[in-house]
């Protein structure tokens, strides 16, 4: 019987099992130029980390008073992102090598993400991740988005999983509060690791404040298996 037996793995995507945030912030600074607004870095950017597409444009709507509506910047800015998205996302080689080990053990595994749908499959499909993660919910399938917990519990119930038998691995702030809004255990690889004291990272169940430097795969599968126990 596997070491894992019980347990199903939920995993954020954006600055989690890719680096995604890069095409993020382009496909932003694309979007905004476009609409008036020339100058926005990459320390702008930072502040939207974690944070889902809608959300974002929703407040840079009200922050840079564009005109275009939400849902003509949402579209404008999900038709540059999926452009990038489809031919250059880079996945992290050890989160590669960690839902490989998973499949291996047959351990159920989901991505729930504040992408929209389209983004999520592009990016899996352009991976390959689509081998193995087959299950998916985006904020745009459920009511609300991170920190609140909609996206982690419908990936649980499209498992078929309890929520208490799952963890969640996580880069930003409101999808650790996320998980732990939706009674999960988390495993948090901050993107920014100069957030890592933020208090939603405290109550992760492993805090690995150096980030993806500090994430390999078979220590995350040893914590799996001894926190099962």
């Amino acid at each position: 019987m596997s070491r894992l037996s019980g347990i199903s793995v939920i995993f954020d995507l954006d600055g989690t099992l890719v680096d995604s945030e890069p095409n993020y912030y382009e496909a932003g600074r694309q979007t905004l130029a476009a609409h008036g607004v020339p100058d926005f870095t990459w320390a702008d950017h930072e502040r939207y980390v974690g944070i889902s597409t809608q959300e974002t444009v929703t407040r840079w709507k009200s922050l840079y008073g564009l005109r275009a509506s939400v849902a003509e910047l949402l579209a404008d800015k999900n038709r540059r992102y999926l452009a990038l998205a489809r031919t250059a996302t880079r996945v992290y080689p050890e989160m590669r090598a960690f839902v490989e080990l998973l499949a291996t053990e047959g351990v159920p595994m989901a991505v729930a993400s504040g992408s929209s749908a389209a983004a999520i499959d592009a990016i899996l499909a352009g991976t390959g991740l689509d081998a193995y993660l087959r299950t998916t919910v985006s904020a745009d399938e459920v009511d609300r988005g991170k920190p609140a917990p909609d996206v982690f519990l419908e990936a649980a119930r499209r498992l078929g999983a309890e929520p208490a038998h799952c963890v969640v691995l996580e880069d930003a702030a409101p999808g650790a509060a996320a998980a732990h809004a939706a009674g999960m255990r988390c495993i948090a690889i901050p993107y920014l690791t100069a957030q890592a004291d933020a208090p939603q990272f405290a109550r992760a169940g492993l805090l690995l404040r150096g980030g993806q430097e500090e994430f390999t795969a078979r220590a995350a599968h040893d914590w799996l298996a001894r926190s099962r126990r």
